[in-house]
């Protein structure tokens, strides 16, 4: 898990990326309850976030993370500000 979330945050970081929340515990207000972590991670756009997640940089983090974690990875469109 730990070389995981080095090769990531190296890759993240390389990409425009960063850490919002990284390892944080939800307070569930509503709904159910979660049962893991919650990682928030910035891009300056979707079309970055996609190109890091397909990137040479941040596949053999990938590739650990198959055997290191189970998670739910999801992209979402930000608002204009």
């Amino acid at each position: 898990m730990e070389e995981y979330r080095t090769l990531a945050a190296t890759s993240i970081a390389e990409h425009g990326g960063k850490y919002l929340a990284r390892g944080a515990i939800p307070m569930i207000v509503e709904g159910p309850a979660a049962k893991t972590t919650v990682v928030i991670v910035e891009f300056p756009s979707m079309q970055q976030a996609k190109n890091w997640y397909a990137s040479a940089s941040y596949s053999p983090a990938l590739k650990i993370r198959q055997e290191a974690l189970e998670r739910r990875l999801i992209f979402v469109e930000g608002t204009a500000e």
